[in-house]
């Protein structure tokens, strides 16, 4: 099997510790064949993320890295955008000059407010709409290829409103799915929710398999791990899932466009 990690930070991302070299090393331990290095990027000066990211050093580090592990590893370079439905015509000017392989897009903030603090302002049901319409707006209007963590605010509400119910937000979710599919933009199995107390994916299975059914074919597989000891963990079981719900392939970028690979 050819095994994937296509979301991971290093300390080029403004809240991870981890030295690319030692990721890499280990994702060749962890017998993972390619890897996508996805930092935290935001031009909004009122995000944590925003002023972090230090270009040269994330080339000339990825370059290194490719030299040293060329014959055991293929390194991917991309980032993770928050909100990249602002400021889109500075961030389509930066993402142009950097090249990018890969870009997925995010939402860590509502109206520049960041998700852990959202919870404080609203009840279960509003706190998660808000999360998914600000989803919608992002899945409508930005230049990205993949969403990440499509659910990821139930990583912040789980402890105080418990997991939403799918069924309550279906409605939602194949909006923001079919919009996506309409605008080939692909989602991910991001497995850093396996190792916590969440217990599952983000998104869970319930989406994964809504977007097959609504024709979704781009899908990507990612640890959105921090640190080097994590790389490409719960890889097969993501690969599981994705064929439990219909999946043949499991997708690679190179230069922004879509390859898929059979699982």
């Amino acid at each position: 099997m050819y095994l994937v990690d296509y979301h991971h930070h290093t300390n080029n991302s403004f809240d991870s510790q981890a030295v690319m070299k030692e990721v890499c090393e280990q994702a060749i331990k962890n017998d993972i064949n390619e890897i996508c290095f996805t930092e935290h990027f935001s031009l909004n000066p009122l995000a944590p993320t925003y002023g972090h990211m230090d270009f040269n050093k994330y080339e000339r580090e990825l370059a290194e890295c490719r030299d040293q592990f060329q014959d055991q590893l293929v390194i991917k370079k991309g980032i993770e955008i928050c909100e990249p439905h602002y400021l889109k015509e500075e961030y389509q000017k930066t993402m142009k000059q950097e090249n990018f392989d890969f870009i997925l897009g995010s939402v860590h903030n509502i109206n520049n407010i960041k998700l852990r603090k959202h919870l404080e302002l609203n009840d279960k049901e509003a706190v998660y709409r808000a999360y998914f319409n600000e989803m919608y707006k992002l899945v409508s209007e930005a230049d990205i290829d993949v969403l990440a963590h499509l659910d990821l605010m139930k990583r912040y509400a789980f402890e105080q409103y418990g997991i939403y119910d799918f069924y309550q937000f279906k409605d939602i979710l194949a909006d923001i799915l079919k919009k996506a599919i309409d605008r080939n933009i692909g989602i991910e199995i991001n497995t850093s929710g396996m190792r916590g107390k969440l217990g599952e994916a983000l998104p869970a299975l319930e989406v994964v398999g809504l977007y097959r059914d609504l024709g979704g074919e781009i899908l990507t597989i990612g640890s959105d791990s921090h640190f080097a000891e994590t790389v490409g963990a719960h890889m097969k079981e993501a690969v599981e899932m994705a064929k439990q719900c219909g999946f043949t392939e499991i997708y690679t970028f190179d230069q922004r466009k879509p390859k898929g690979i059979k699982i």
